[in-house]
């Protein structure tokens, strides 16, 4: 029913845009669905979310669909889900990100957001868990993405490709989401290339040029996103204190109890927002 599926140093030597399509074409042969509405990235801490928005109708390992590569990072459950939401529309859910830090190059980072739109969606939903600078962000807080700053020396457009970013998280999605949790505060997330965790020094560069969340992931999503004229929502689960924040160096298992802890109540939060939109 499929196609060999490439190693995904491959799309270095393919057009990613068709390769894109071509796995939207699978998934829709494969889950009887020939358009999804929104796209979503669920990363660590988010997981739960996918059960609570909704009834899965398909789920299939990423590596059947073209392009997609094992998830590298045990929190990724490398599944692409497609589910009918409450409201209605369809929700293509991917397990499967690919950090910058993995070394298979941006093409392969962005593949999955590609592929939701090559699908239809025209919203998309990055989450990830991160660390957060100001020190009343305490562990387990979600937070929405205003802005970001891209600190890969990184980006998934090639040539000269001119996207405006100037209001790349959609205020109109961020404002729905403020509708359904008043409290949500929000940040301007960083991305790192990884995968060692930030310096306390590097924590203070970012701060100083005006970030809030520190990361490794999303930012070249959401570039490639609006490449693709989707509407971008982010949320970053604040999994610690950045380094340097507090008097202690960071504990990578108590990072990860956080991530686990938080799902219960972030997979409803999430599912409650997609289904308004």
């Amino acid at each position: 029913m499929m196609t060999t599926t490439p190693n995904p140093l491959d799309l270095a030597q393919t057009d990613p845009f068709d390769i894109a399509r071509e796995a939207a074409a699978q998934i829709a042969e494969a889950t009887g669905v020939a358009r999804h509405d929104i796209g979503l990235t669920l990363g660590t801490g988010w997981a739960e979310a996918a059960d609570a928005m909704g009834e899965t109708t398909a789920t299939i390992e990423a590596t059947d669909i073209v392009g997609f590569g094992k998830a590298a990072f045990g929190d990724h459950l490398g599944t692409v889900r497609s589910i009918l939401l409450r409201s209605g529309k369809r929700a293509l859910v991917v397990g499967a990100r690919t950090h910058i830090y993995e070394g298979h190059g941006v093409r392969q980072v962005v593949h999955s957001v590609r592929t939701a739109a090559a699908a239809g969606a025209t919203v998309m939903v990055l989450t990830n868990g991160s660390g957060g600078i100001p020190a009343r962000w305490t562990p387990g807080t979600p937070v929405l993405i205003s802005d970001q700053i891209n600190l890969t020396a990184e980006s998934p457009l090639e040539g000269a490709t001119f996207i405006d970013l100037s209001d790349l998280y959609t205020p109109r999605l961020r404002q729905l989401a403020r509708s359904v949790a008043p409290d949500l505060e929000e940040g301007v997330y960083c991305q790192f290339r990884g995968p060692h965790l930030e310096t306390p020094a590097e924590v203070r560069m970012a701060e100083t040029i005006g970030g809030h969340i520190v990361g490794m992931s999303t930012g070249l999503e959401a570039i490639a996103a609006r490449e693709a004229g989707m509407e971008i929502l982010g949320m970053s689960l604040i999994m610690n204190y950045a380094a340097g924040v507090q008097d202690a160096p960071l504990d990578m298992k108590e990072i990860s109890d956080v991530g686990w802890a938080s799902q219960a109540v972030l997979g409803p939060l999430l599912a409650q927002i997609v289904n308004s939109i």
